[in-house]
């Protein structure tokens, strides 16, 4: 087994990890968790494919760039809405 097969399998390890856990946990953190694991799982498999490609493809690891930040910015965001909810809700 070679190095990109195994990052592989280890992406896609820890994308259906974070499936079971969206589809299983009902705290709001958790789930916003499991999304994040779910993400981590894609961007891993992503780089593993780039990788395979001889010479390295720049696309997908722009992907994964661009994609870390809409990650970081996306869970900023749920957990400013969970706060929200845990603290009355009808706050501004």
């Amino acid at each position: 087994m070679n190095a990109s097969l195994w990052w592989m399998l280890t992406g896609l390890a820890l994308w259906l990890l974070g499936l079971h856990g969206l589809l299983t946990l009902r705290q709001a953190l958790r789930r916003i968790i499991a999304v994040n694991l779910m993400g981590s799982g894609v961007f891993l498999l992503l780089i593993a494919l780039a990788l395979r490609s001889r010479p390295l493809d720049p696309l997908p690891v722009a992907l994964v760039v661009t994609g870390l930040v809409v990650a970081v910015s996306a869970t900023a965001l749920a957990l400013r809405l969970v706060n929200g909810l845990a603290q009355g809700g009808d706050q501004p």
